[in-house]
């Protein structure tokens, strides 16, 4: 008779989240009458599957929106992090965002940020942002694929032989961009201060702006300047038509129409009033319009009809013939994957303390400048 031995306990391990159950059967050996070993691996085999997707079951049962909530906040405090977010994320995020903001007022709140955790609901530009401003702390993005379209039309190589090409420039590149942009740049502006820091500067210095074209070509036609601009859009607001904004004015003539100056020429020049995000919410606050047309990111309509609720705003999806004004990027982060970056602590935004150094001077240098401008305090 041959020799029994006895099979191993831990012998395979299924990967999921749960505690691990061993499944309880040998891998065949030739010192076990094969019959034998067949007949109890078809058990163990059967057994461990059936307890495999009992616990599977359980793991993946979704936890519901407001069970989510509350295990945020729960996290929140028990590891002392602050929620930045901004106005083109999910309503939901931004409900429950600690600060909600445009980039400006975001670099802003970072900076200034004591937490030790910052989780940033925007893009992978705006939490390399963050991280530059505030380094010793930890600065975590829900989605680490959230990433922007205009950004990516700037890599680091191409802009530096670019600025190479241009040395008597100086180069001021819009937030939107990353790292390593920043780090090519002498100054750093936002929708939302852009013009008055150029304004600010000597007329006859040389200027190379990116990645924004649509942003610099707006710059340029309001400030009388030639700056040299980085053929870069961000998708989403260059998308937009001035002929579907037109087909919604027709229908509601007496509505004005409010646009960002990502836009595309041929939309700004159909537009009642041209602004940052922040400069549109200060516009809808005060406006005695019963309807507004918008053309930004749909985001911003959550802010605006908390802000206005009396207001009906109008935007290129109420023409049917366009869903183009959401940013599949800003929508990546959702409230699961918030509460699982809390929970995990992760992905975290790294960095060099060299790239670091290089990209902080720019931002310093335009929160500094907007302050001796009025635009921030």
């Amino acid at each position: 008779m041959a020799h029994m031995v006895p099979y191993p306990s831990s012998a395979f391990v299924f990967p999921y989240r749960s505690p691990t159950v061993p499944l309880p059967f040998p891998y065949h050996s030739p010192t076990i009458p094969l019959p034998y070993t067949a007949r109890f691996s078809l058990f163990g085999l059967r057994f461990a599957f059936f307890s495999y997707f009992c616990i599977l079951i359980l793991n993946l049962r979704d936890m519901t929106d407001q069970q989510y909530r509350e295990e945020i906040l729960r996290l929140k405090q028990e590891k002392n992090a602050v929620i930045l977010g901004h106005y083109y994320q999910r309503h939901e995020i931004q409900a429950l965002s600690d600060h909600v903001g445009d980039s400006l007022a975001l670099a802003q709140r970072a900076q200034e940020a004591t937490a030790d955790i910052i989780v940033f609901c925007g893009v992978h530009f705006m939490a390399e942002t963050a991280k530059i401003l505030n380094p010793q702390r930890k600065v975590l993005l829900p989605d680490m694929e959230a990433s922007c379209s205009l950004a990516e039309s700037c890599q680091g190589p191409d802009f530096a032989a670019f600025k190479a090409q241009h040395p008597d420039h100086m180069v001021i590149s819009y937030i939107n961009c990353s790292a390593d942009i920043k780090a090519l740049s002498d100054l750093i502006c936002t929708s939302g201060n852009a013009e008055k820091l150029v304004r600010s500067l000597p007329e006859d210095q040389k200027i190379i702006f990116a990645p924004d074209r649509n942003l610099g070509g707006y710059i340029n036609r309001v400030t009388g300047r030639n700056m040299l601009l980085w053929d870069g859009v961000c998708t989403v607001h260059d998308a937009m038509q001035a002929e579907g904004i037109l087909k919604i004015k027709a229908t509601h003539p007496d509505a004005p129409v409010i646009a960002h100056p990502e836009c595309n020429p041929a939309l700004l020049a159909v537009a009642d009033f041209i602004g940052s995000t922040k400069a549109m919410l200060n516009y809808i606050e005060k406006s005695d319009s019963r309807k507004i047309i918008v053309a930004t990111e749909t985001g911003i309509l959550y802010e605006m009809r908390r802000l206005r609720p009396d207001i009906e705003f109008l935007t290129l999806r109420d023409d049917k013939s366009c869903a183009c004004d959401d940013c599949t990027y800003m929508k990546l982060n959702t409230l699961e994957k918030l509460y699982l970056c809390l929970r995990d602590e992760q992905p975290e935004i790294l960095m060099t303390p060299d790239m670091i150094e290089a990209a902080k001077r720019p931002i310093v240098r335009m929160l500094d400048m907007s302050k001796q401008l009025g635009i921030i305090k």
